[in-house]
Order: C-alpha cells, then sequence, then structure tokens
C-alpha cells in the first residue's frame, strides 16, 4: 500500500483518487476551495463534477496542503493547467527531495510556452516529475469502466513504479520515455476537440469530425517532432487515442464549448454554460505560438485561434481551411 497525496479536486482528480483507493492505497485529497472539502467529507460525492459516484470511507479530504503533500510515496498533480505553477509554487516547501509528483492535467502555458512538467520542474526543482495522459474522460474512470493510459517519466524504474499504483483490472497503464511528446499530444488535442466540436454546432458530419481528427493529429505530429517528440507517441494513447475520444465525446467539455461556438456563442459564454475549465482555450494561443517559433504550418490551431481571439465565425475558418491550395497528403514520400 503507498501512502499518495492527491492535490487538486476536480472531476479528474476525484476519479483518479477513487481508482487509487480502489487500489488498496491510502489516498487523501486536498483542493484549494475549502467548501470542496467540506461537500466531499459530508456528501463522500463530488456532487457538482461526478455526480452519482460514490467515494469509500478509506479515502480523505483535506484543506491543508502540508499535510497532504508531506511524507507521501507519490504526489498527484490534478490541477487545472492555468494553476499548476501557483500549486506548485505553494508545495514547494513540503516536498522532500526525489519525491515523485505525477502530473495528470494538459496544457502549455501561453506566457512561456512551457509544458507543465516543465514548469513543475521549475517551481520544485527537488522532485522527480512524471506525467500520466490517455484517452480518459474522468465520468468513466469514476465508473470503472475499462481504460487504458501511459505513464511518461525521465527513467525506466520510476515509471515502472507509477504503474504498479495504477494499474488495475479497469485501468491499463503503459509506460514511455517520451515526456514531451505525450505531453503536446495532450494539450494541442484540446485544440482540434474544440473545432470538431465547432463543426458538430454548424451541422457538418462524420465526415468533416474524421478529417478534423486526421489532419489535427497530423499537425500536432508535425510541430511535436520538431520539438523533440517521437512519431509512436502521436500514434499512440496520448496522441491519436485521445485525440478520437476528446473530438468525439460528449464528456469533452472542449468539445462541448465548440458546439456552442459553432452555434454562434462567445467564447465566454460558451466557457460559461460548461461550467468547466476549457484547456482548449487556453492551449489554442501557446499552440499557435509553438506554430511560430518553429515555423510548422497548422491550420486548424490557427482557424481555431482565429475564433476565438480575432471573432472571426466558425464557417469562415472551416471554409478557409477548405479552399487552401491542394497538396499531398504525406510530402515524404515519393513518385515512382
Amino acid at each position: 500500500m503507498a501512502k499518495i497525496g492527491m492535490i487538486g479536486a476536480g472531476s479528474w482528480g476525484t476519479a483518479l483518487a477513487l481508482l487509487l483507493t480502489n487500489n488498496g492505497h491510502d489516498v487523501t485529497m486536498w483542493s484549494a476551495i475549502g467548501s470542496e472539502i467540506d461537500m466531499l467529507n459530508e456528501k463522500r460525492e463530488h456532487v457538482d463534477k461526478l455526480p452519482g459516484v460514490k467515494l469509500p470511507e478509506p479515502m480523505k479530504f483535506s484543506k491543508d496542503l502540508e499535510s497532504t503533500v508531506k511524507d507521501k510515496d507519490l504526489l498527484v498533480l490534478a490541477v487545472p493547467s492555468v494553476f499548476t505553477r501557483a500549486t506548485s509554487k505553494q508545495m514547494k516547501p513540503f516536498v522532500a527531495d526525489g519525491q515523485i509528483i505525477v502530473n495528470v492535467a494538459k496544457g502549455i502555458e501561453e506566457d512561456t510556452l512551457k509544458t507543465l512538467s516543465e514548469i513543475i520542474e521549475e517551481e520544485i526543482p527537488q522532485a522527480n516529475v512524471a506525467v500520466l495522459s490517455g484517452p480518459s474522460h474522468a465520468e468513466e474512470v469514476g465508473r470503472g469502466l475499462p481504460t487504458t493510459i501511459v505513464v511518461g517519466a525521465k527513467d525506466k524504474e520510476t515509471a515502472q513504479y507509477i504503474q504498479g499504483i495504477f494499474n488495475s483490472n479497469v485501468f491499463r497503464v503503459y509506460i514511455s520515455p517520451d515526456i514531451l511528446g505525450i505531453e503536446l499530444g495532450a494539450a494541442l488535442k484540446n485544440v482540434v476537440a474544440l473545432a470538431a466540436g465547432m463543426a458538430d454546432g454548424l451541422g457538418y458530419g462524420d465526415n468533416t469530425k474524421a478529417a478534423l481528427i486526421t489532419r489535427g493529429i497530423a499537425e500536432i505530429t508535425r510541430l511535436g517532432v520538431v520539438m523533440g517528440g517521437h512519431p509512436e507517441t502521436f500514434a499512440g494513447l496520448s496522441g491519436i487515442g485521445d485525440l478520437i475520444v476528446t473530438c468525439a465525446s460528449m464528456h469533452s467539455r472542449n468539445r462541448r464549448a465548440g458546439i456552442l461556438m459553432g452555434q454562434g456563442k462567445t467564447m465566454k459564454e460558451a466557457m460559461d454554460e460548461v461550467k468547466m475549465v476549457v484547456e482548449g482555450v487556453y492551449s489554442a494561443k501557446a499552440g499557435y505560438q509553438l506554430s511560430k517559433k518553429y515555423n510548422i504550418y497548422m491550420p486548424i490551431i490557427t482557424e481555431v485561434n482565429a475564433i476565438l481571439f480575432e471573432d472571426k465565425k466558425a464557417i469562415d475558418a472551416f471554409k478557409d481551411i477548405m479552399e487552401r491550395d491542394a497538396v499531398e497528403e504525406h510530402s515524404s514520400l515519393n513518385w515512382d
């Protein structure tokens, strides 16, 4: 049995805390929102984020960050990406040398273009930072539905340790050394999911969705490989796998927000209606800036930015994507 501190009590943190408790581990959840901890203690259920998912008595809920972090075998950082840096700063004084921290949020910092693991390492240099990602809606993990994910770590021993902690008969864990590739796929798929939702809101069909998924992963892979990620990663769980589920499922807050924008609502109106953090909105600008920095052609990411931040209509963005110059699908293939 491992002693685990879960930093963040949203839908994903709660679902993972339940999984880890069911795996036999001693789990303490922390939230910066005191009323959230009161609700969890009183209801044994996250009534806002995971209604109907009962949380067993062994799970503990705390408002004290220090006691949640100290003397733990493993820390799981599950706060929204926009709060990763601030929360890491708060955690730093309590984190031991070599402490394993698994980040499970998805995003890129807009101002610095850093991945979340880079932010954590910057703020908590004594930590051993790993990542967990893949096609894994909290709503389904909370219900114990079969799910597969991938853990990225700098050394195989750390990856295998985390694999053993999370792995179960309903939660299959793979491991990989490609932390960067995993994080880029995780963050940028949310931007493509916004586009997929916009297509749904405009009344487009399955052909459009398949095109966005396929060409979206092509864009993400082009950028990711230039930045140092591996092509295999983008063809795996944290790449195409996560992209498919996020573009296709109504569990996806990014797709839901995109649908509303496709129907004519503003970004703010869509985010207010979804009532959850829409990570793709925060990653879109960072993705666009990275495409410029590395001189990578990313038309879907570019058009999503125009819709979000330049008041471009979604229907006009799709028209411009379709009317671009005709090109080869794979420029690396040679004609006989």
